[in-house]
């Protein structure tokens, strides 16, 4: 198994009491309500420790707020009814489109975003003071380069403008911000941050430095910026310089845990299950609340309203051609009950390997794999010209040659593997791209992104109301504003933020 980072969450101050300190140098402390990082930024290591702290921030989002919001709020995934405890009320509301901007999911997604850009600004703001090489100086402003575009992206993509905070903030008086960003001027942020990573970032790691963002992921990262923006000719040219990766054979050997930064990871989350810390839950929370130990193969679970989340919805079971290895890899049909009966509620698997303790797991989350590159590529090509068996197809089919399934192809005898024109193919593509990226927190933008979201999601808030009756009055109600979140009323209060309409 190959190793993972450790993370290390930095702190911002550290007080040594000592004998010495009794004396007058105890009575002239740095006032508590002003960041001293000059007193922590001294070495090559204070910098590598505020980076891993960087890091940490994923692990705190990828456990709740991606999914929540990524995953949950497109046709993919729903949630288990839980009317015995309605402690989560909150998150059924993000899938039905009736959270509001008091909402806590939103402010909590919200403010440990701003959090980890804070971390990624602290390092950068003091990088230059500090001696080192200048490899060690180039690959660790790109690591936070990278980390803070990561997270302008998200927010950009789930509430428009932002507040662009590209500094420290050093005390009270710098906390207030300069108000919401042009959407323009956020992504114009984004690709100078990624532009610069990928110049300075190293192409590889080894040992213990493994899962740290690389060349390949900041080239990633950026051509899924410009296909976001529609720069169709952008997006190719970054996305052919993510070198170095390939397709495992196997769909499911890229999510086990024994295989963690495979040659088809580009970025993942890393999580260490042996550290209470750094450990991931998704098994526990994606196991429907009346399973028992049946899908967490826990004796000791105990199941409530922290379970339950993220469940397939019959939309994205019938999503799957038949024959498509990846679906039993992704997803469980359903479950058998105490009393020996299948229970029809399904549940993802994709990250269900066990435990390492109670409620602590050992799965990664992916960010970017190489296969969403590939499919990237075929999206950009089309959108620039329909070519008939040309590179867009190649590089189609060989997602789906993995998955066992037979390749499309313009003029195909069978009309369901027939794709004939540009639209049709960008439709392949979005589906492809469906069932491929499953439960990787894809799917929303990437309704978002092909203009569809409001006509699918419409008829799928329609199907699952016919199916479900505690769905409430007006879910389901999907406008273009809706397409954003609001922002959280707090925040729009102290910082004076204009809302999103909805």
């Amino acid at each position: 198994m190959k190793t993972t980072i450790k993370y290390i969450v930095l702190p911002l101050c550290i007080l040594l009491i000592t004998a010495e300190g009794c004396k007058k140098d105890f009575l002239e402390q740095s006032p508590e309500a002003t960041i001293v990082g000059q007193n922590f930024f001294k070495t090559e290591t204070d910098i590598k420790q505020a980076v891993n702290g960087a890091y940490s921030s994923l692990n705190g989002l990828g456990n709740t707020s991606y999914w929540l919001f990524g995953e949950m709020r497109s046709d993919n995934t729903s949630y288990q009814y839980n009317a015995t405890d309605r402690g989560q009320e909150q998150r059924e509301f993000v899938d039905e489109f009736l959270s509001s901007a008091t909402a806590p999911p939103i402010q909590t997604y919200w403010s440990l975003t701003y959090t980890a850009i804070s971390r990624c600004n602290d390092v950068l703001d003091h990088l230059d003071a500090i001696t080192m090489t200048a490899t060690a100086k180039a690959q660790y402003s790109g690591e936070a380069k990278f980390l803070r575009a990561w997270h302008y992206f998200n927010l950009v993509q789930q509430f428009g403008g932002v507040p662009l905070r590209i500094t420290a903030v050093q005390s009270p008086s710098d906390s207030k911000s300069a108000g919401r960003a042009a959407v323009a001027d956020v992504y114009t942020q984004i690709v100078a941050d990624l532009t610069s990573a990928s110049t300075s970032l190293p192409a590889s790691y080894t040992g213990a430095d493994l899962g740290r963002a690389t060349k390949g992921a900041a080239f990633a990262l950026l051509g899924k910026v410009y296909l976001t923006q529609k720069k169709f000719a952008e997006a190719l040219t970054a996305l052919r310089q993510v070198t170095g990766y390939s397709l495992l054979p196997s769909y499911a050997s890229v999510f086990d845990p024994s295989n963690k930064n495979n040659a088809e990871s580009v970025f993942e989350i890393q999580y260490l299950g042996t550290k209470p810390e750094l450990a991931s839950n998704f098994l526990y929370q994606f196991a429907p609340w009346t399973s028992g130990s049946a899908v967490t193969g826990d004796p000791g679970t105990n199941l409530g309203s922290g379970n339950g989340w993220n469940i397939p919805t019959q939309d994205m079971l019938n999503a799957y051609e038949a024959g498509d290895a990846r679906k039993d890899v992704s997803l469980g049909t359903g479950f058998i009950g105490s009393d020996g009966k299948f229970v029809n509620v399904p549940y993802v698997k994709k990250y269900n390997h066990g435990f390492v303790d109670r409620n602590r797991t050992n799965d990664d989350f992916p960010i970017l794999r190489y296969s969403d590159v590939l499919l990237m590529m075929a999206e950009a090509l089309n959108e620039q010209g329909f070519t008939a068996g040309g590179e867009a197809f190649t590089l189609l089919n060989r997602v789906r040659t993995r998955a066992a399934l037979p390749d499309k192809s313009a003029g195909n005898a069978n009309p369901l593997l027939a794709v004939n024109d540009q639209a049709a193919f960008r439709a392949a593509v979005l589906q492809e791209r469906r069932v491929e990226l499953a439960f990787e927190n894809q799917r929303w933008y990437d309704l978002v992104r092909s203009g569809t979201a409001v006509t699918v999601m419409t008829a799928h808030g329609q199907r699952e109301m016919q199916q479900f009756s505690n769905i409430p009055a007006g879910s389901y109600v999907v406008t273009a504003n809706k397409l954003l979140l609001p922002l959280p009323q707090r925040d729009v209060t102290l910082d004076n933020l204009t809302q999103n309409p909805q």
